[in-house]
């Protein structure tokens, strides 16, 4: 497992797929912190907060630009093998598939984790350029806990994405079916059912913003079937796939 996960971090290191997934992380950030400057420019009076900066930004990564960017990142990992035709080799060696699988798994908590510290720290840093107020340390850390649970509960939420790739071996089902997911979420985002769908859910969970109409634990049992069921399928699905 150790020498699959360190072979796969040489891969990484020698691809530009983490320099592109960084800028791509610092979308939401960046035009937040223009919408911010905009907004602060035509209202001079009212002060621009920093815990409305960081809700928003994550809010944006969340249901918009995280949902697409960690699904291709998650298909990049493992369709990578398919398109270089490397898997047939790797497995002669031989190598467990799940443990094969594990890595990947590692590697992407590990990659989205990285890019949801780098919103973050871009967050602040603009927030600072723009010389916005009520930073405090307590805000930080808030934040900050926000960011991280949205960061987890999307990377289990990665596992349907898994689970297209390693059916269709192919960019464009795994790319059509976040884009669908993101569009789900910005129709529902303003609704009381976002709380029941997974990729929603996210930010309910994230923010403590639940409905009194709605349990908590349902926010929480969307999340993890869906997961754990992608997950499931997608093991099964592998360790039965014939590798020519």
């Amino acid at each position: 497992m150790i020498n699959l996960l360190y072979t796969e971090f040489l891969k990484l290191k020698r691809s530009q797929m983490l320099l592109i997934s960084m800028l791509g992380a610092a979308t939401a950030p960046f035009v937040c912190f223009i919408a911010y400057l905009n907004m602060k420019s035509k209202k001079t009076g009212v002060p621009v907060l920093f815990n409305e900066v960081f809700s928003e930004t994550n809010l944006y990564v969340v249901l918009l630009t995280g949902v697409t960017l960690y699904g291709v990142i998650a298909t990049y990992l493992f369709n990578r093998e398919y398109t270089e035709n490397t898997l047939k080799n790797l497995l002669t060696i031989p190598v467990s598939r799940i443990s094969f699988f594990m890595s990947k798994l590692i590697l992407l908590l590990i990659w989205i984790l990285l890019l949801t510290v780098v919103a973050w720290g871009l967050t602040l840093i603009f927030g600072l350029i723009g010389q916005f107020e009520g930073l405090s340390l307590t805000v930080l850390i808030k934040a900050f806990k926000e960011y991280i649970v949205g960061g987890i509960f999307l990377f289990l939420l990665t596992a349907p994405t898994i689970l297209v790739t390693l059916l269709f071996k192919n960019y464009v089902p795994s790319l059509v079916f976040t884009i669908a997911i993101t569009m789900v979420n910005v129709l529902i985002g303003n609704s009381e059912y976002r709380v029941l769908y997974p990729w929603s859910a996210v930010l309910v969970i994230a923010n403590k913003d639940f409905f009194p109409e709605y349990l908590p634990v349902y926010s929480y049992i969307s999340i993890f079937t869906t997961s754990l069921l992608g997950f499931i399928v997608a093991i099964i699905h592998f360790k039965k796939e014939e590798i020519h």
